[in-house]
């Protein structure tokens, strides 16, 4: 399979005409979800002068999502830090991957919405895996459209994805992003996992649904992802670049 074949079905973003790219990070979507789901996402990140490329659905077809993915991370087109950013089932897979490819070829990952639980959320009706996902009207909107296949959300996880993805001993930063009010994988689920790497940090998300990168509160977290991102240019690892500063009154 030539590199044209591999990138068939990813869509990519790229930064402004006179900005020099600051790095690249390869989008794995979530079960049922196309690229078109992530392209607020990818448009903000590009805006700040990342490169973004969002990969085919993996529990759909692990292999092109694979092999994607490794031709991405082979491109010397594309620069440092290359960064996997997974939702749902793509979380699992971004950390399969970083524990699969050669030497330090993932600088960092970012995983939104990780599966706890392996086994499948009760079914639903349409409009109650709406309300998993999100509460945003927008994202609503662009997931009624033929940019989500319905009904994926309750599917089972792949069998022996939540074992793969260990995040023990993964000495890479990690930002975990996740809702509060994830009905899907309930926070208090995913901690543990998190706790199990050594240079993880975990944000959640007031009020998030499932779909955290997409929720109504995606520009928090847009934002908290490009000063993740900051960061690991800097090789900054946990230490903020900007810190608040609490003033008595």
């Amino acid at each position: 399979m030539t590199l044209a074949d591999q990138q068939v079905s990813a869509v990519a973003w790229n930064e402004p005409d006179g900005l020099m790219p600051r790095g690249t990070v390869i989008v794995i979507p979530g079960r049922g979800e196309t690229s078109a789901v992530y392209e607020r996402f990818g448009r903000r990140l590009a805006a700040d002068a990342y490169r973004v490329r969002v990969v085919a659905d993996p529990a759909v077809d692990a292999e092109l999502a694979r092999a994607q993915i490794s031709a991405f991370l082979a491109d010397s087109i594309l620069p440092a830090p290359r960064v996997l950013a997974g939702s749902d089932t793509g979380a699992l897979f971004a950390i399969m991957m970083a524990r699969s490819v050669p030497g330090a070829a993932v600088d960092a990952l970012v995983l939104a919405g990780l599966p706890g639980a392996p086994q499948a959320a009760p079914a639903g009706s349409w409009e109650e895996e709406l309300d998993a996902r999100t509460s945003c009207p927008a994202h609503r909107a662009r997931l009624t459209s033929p940019a989500l296949r319905r009904g994926a959300l309750y599917e089972p996880v792949p069998a022996d994805w939540p074992e793969r993805a260990d995040l023990g001993g993964l000495q890479m930063p990690i930002l975990g992003l996740h809702g509060g009010d994830d009905p899907i994988s309930p926070l208090g689920q995913v901690r543990d996992r998190y706790a199990a790497a050594p240079r993880a940090e975990l944000v959640s998300i007031t009020a998030g649904r499932h779909d955290v990168l997409n929720d109504q509160t995606h520009r928090t977290v847009a934002a908290t992802v490009v000063l993740f991102l900051e960061r690991i240019r800097q090789d900054a690892g946990p230490r903020p670049i900007a810190v608040w500063e609490q003033l008595g009154r």
